[in-house]
């Protein structure tokens, strides 16, 4: 059996359960700024959490409701069109960075963060 032409990890889940993993992964990310996580579930969301970053950097209507869809949460969506991805403008990609960090002490998996490249600064509230 072979490799060839076979994309992303399975992480011995059903197509779901990993849709909902990374969806998870990808709204803690977007609300918390960094997260530590196992290197290959760090290394799937980079590639997943690097196209919602450009849907949401387009900013129209069509790309925030695919945001929206891609994430757990609304308030979620909302913070990552409205307050990271301008900070993000200026990068065409590489918007993530994964970090090696040590090694689990249960089962002795290696762990990893990941991060935005750029400091995402809170933007303030406006008053109505």
């Amino acid at each position: 059996m072979h490799r060839h032409g076979y994309q992303g990890r399975k992480f011995g889940r059903e197509r779901d359960q990993r849709r909902a993993l990374l969806r998870g992964l990808a709204t803690s990310l977007v609300e918390y700024g960094k997260i530590e996580t196992t290197l290959p579930k760090a290394k799937e969301l980079k590639r997943h959490i690097e196209k919602i970053i450009t849907k949401a950097k387009k900013g129209d209507l069509a790309s925030r409701r695919q945001v929206i869809a891609a994430l757990s949460t609304r308030a979620a969506a909302y913070k990552l069109v409205d307050e990271i991805a301008p900070q993000l403008s200026g990068r065409t990609s590489g918007h993530v960075r994964v970090e090696r960090t040590r090694l689990r002490v249960g089962d002795g998996a290696q762990m990893a963060i990941i991060e935005f490249v750029d400091d995402i600064k809170p933007m303030p509230k406006k008053e109505k």
